[in-house]
This record gives C-alpha cells, sequence and structure tokens, in this order.
C-alpha cells in the first residue's frame, strides 16, 4: 500500500489552511492571482539552480506577433540534441521566467539543448493559442538554432508537464502525418490528456491535495471559451501510428491527472508505440515545483529523464514502473 510522501504533510495542510482562508474572505481567484502563486511556489521551493553554458532569450516570429523562447545550451562547442519544453500551468499560468530553473536542471541533466516557449496564455488568450505557438517553434527550431550559431544535433524531443504535457502530447500526435518534422522522443510529466474530465483519479485525488478537481475544471473553461470539442482536444483520444515518437510517461499517485497518464501509456502500447511509465507511488502533482521538499525523488525523476533521453530507440515497446515509496 503507498503513502503521501511525508515531505508534502505540513506543507498541505498550511495549504489548505490558506485557501481556507482565502475562500472565507469572499474573495474570487483571477488569472493574475493564479501566476503569481505558481510563480512564488516555484521560487521558493525550486531554489538550486544549474549554471548552464549559455542561455540565449530570442523570438520567434509568428502571422501577428513575436513568440518568446529561452535556449539552454550546456555544452556551446558541443553538437547536443534539442528539446523543446513546455511549461505547466493549466494553460493560464506559468512562464519561461518561472520555469527557469527547471528548464536549467533538464539541460543539465540531459546534456541535450532545451527550448523552452512563452506561449499565448488563457484566458486573455483561448484555445488554441498557445498550442499554435507551441506549433511554430517546433516548426522553426532548426532554424533558430542556426541563427544563434548553435551546435546542434538534428534529434527532436518533446517535453512537458502538466498542460504542457497535454501540448507535448497534442504536437505528437499532429506530427505523426507531417514529414518535415521528425520527432523521436516525448517526455510528459504528470500530463493532462483528458479534458473530459473522465477518469476516477481526478475525483479520488479531486479535493484534500494540490491540484483541486475544480480548480481543473475553471482552468479547462478559461481555455475552451467556444465550445470546442473538449474529447476530440484531448490527447488520449487522439489517433495513434506506428510514426508516433517514443514516449515517456512519469505519474504521481496521489495526483489527479494519474488515471489518463496511466491509459495513455496502455493506449499507445496496444498501438505498438515503445512506451515507458516512471510512476511515483508517494508523490503529488507537481512535485517538481515543490522540489526542496522532495529533492530525492526531484533528481530522481531528471535522471530517468536524461537515462530515457540517452537511449536508443526500443525494437518493442514495454511499461516499467517505479512503485518505490521513499519519504525523501
Amino acid at each position: 500500500m503507498s503513502h503521501l510522501n511525508s515531505g508534502f504533510k505540513l506543507w498541505l495542510s498550511a495549504y489548505h489552511e490558506a485557501l481556507a482562508h482565502f475562500a472565507a474572505s469572499g474573495q474570487i481567484a483571477t488569472a493574475d492571482m493564479i501566476r503569481e502563486g505558481l510563480a512564488t511556489l516555484t521560487a521558493t521551493y525550486v531554489t538550486h539552480a544549474p549554471d548552464v553554458a549559455r542561455v540565449i532569450d530570442t523570438f520567434v516570429p509568428a502571422a501577428s506577433h513575436l513568440i518568446p523562447v529561452r535556449m539552454y545550451h550546456p555544452a556551446p562547442h558541443t553538437a547536443l540534441p534539442v528539446l523543446l519544453f513546455l511549461h505547466g500551468g493549466g494553460h493560464l499560468a506559468g512562464s519561461v521566467a518561472v520555469y527557469d530553473s527547471i528548464c536549467r536542471k533538464l539541460a543539465d541533466a540531459t546534456r541535450q539543448i532545451v527550448v523552452a516557449v512563452d506561449y499565448r496564455l488563457a484566458p486573455e488568450s483561448p484555445y488554441p493559442a498557445g498550442l499554435e505557438d507551441a506549433r511554430q517553434v517546433l516548426r522553426q527550431l532548426v532554424p533558430l538554432c542556426e541563427q544563434h550559431q548553435l551546435q546542434y544535433q538534428p534529434v527532436l524531443s518533446l517535453v512537458g508537464d502538466s498542460a504542457g504535457g497535454a501540448m507535448a502530447a497534442t504536437l505528437s500526435a499532429d506530427c505523426q502525418s507531417d514529414p518535415d518534422i521528425q520527432l523521436v522522443n516525448q517526455v510528459l510529466i504528470y500530463p493532462s490528456l483528458d479534458y473530459t474530465m473522465s477518469l476516477p483519479s481526478v475525483v479520488e485525488n479531486g479535493t484534500g491535495l494540490f491540484l483541486q478537481q475544480e480548480k481543473i475544471r475553471w482552468y479547462f473553461d478559461q481555455y475552451f471559451q467556444n465550445g470546442e470539442d473538449r474529447r476530440a482536444a484531448s490527447p488520449l483520444f487522439m489517433p495513434v501510428s506506428k510514426h508516433f515518437p517514443r514516449t515517456l510517461v512519469i505519474t504521481a499517485q496521489y495526483c489527479p491527472l494519474r488515471d489518463e497518464g496511466a491509459a495513455y501509456v496502455q493506449w499507445l502500447s496496444n498501438a505498438g508505440v515503445p512506451v515507458q511509465q516512471y510512476h511515483l507511488d508517494d508523490m503529488i502533482h507537481a512535485y517538481l515545483n515543490l522540489e526542496n521538499l522532495v529533492p530525492a525523488r526531484c533528481e530522481a525523476t531528471y535522471r530517468m529523464i536524461a537515462d530515457f533521453l540517452a537511449t536508443p530507440r526500443m525494437r518493442d515497446p514495454f511499461i516499467n514502473q517505479d512503485k518505490r515509496c521513499s519519504n525523501s
């Protein structure tokens, strides 16, 4: 039987006490409040940011605007694979600046060029604006590397956490039929893959932990503002072919998105896609943003991502679950 990691217990108690005080005050959360909250939480609990040899702030042009991106090259004199990172935040919060430490850790651990996208956010820019930004940057990755004279290898991976995982999985589905983009890997970290919220863990883990069921619904209502078919927009229900990239899905036992991650692993496996699941049976959603509470688990996660990306494409699909329950 799994147990919630002890590192979270006091923090969750204080967190829910703060939520209760906020509710009692009669205030209503706004997008700006949510954004500030995620930024403060991440800055408070992810305090170690490794040095990366070269970091570039630049832009990718779109039809009506410029898309900010930040590029991290851990070894500028060496040609390295490229990793496009899409941050989480419910399609409403998060940014390149908020996720800077996490991107630095990814670059340091994987020894890959990390390109982080500051995509547009809801509710100001509802679906599919942010997704279009991510797609545009994906299409411009090679010219972007050449523009900044980066040493790179034409080996491309997508990585995203939470809502960023949804975006990464959607792009992977899109690129199956695109001969101009050859995705090798995708890594999805406690991803949001079912906008219909139809699986049991949404209810099971949707109260009393970190990510709340009602907050998920609110996020999706901010994102989908024009009556879109949420099932059709959900990566869990998108067609999969042999051209799909090999995939690592990281799930957490006490995350409301746990079951959709597991279902996605099974969906890909049934389609013959090489897929691996790394399941942490004592973690909550967004634990990478709470690193100082569970440093060993975060370190193990970055190491798992690095090992996965460093492994050549597998011949057969497989599932590998890590069921350790440490109190790190």
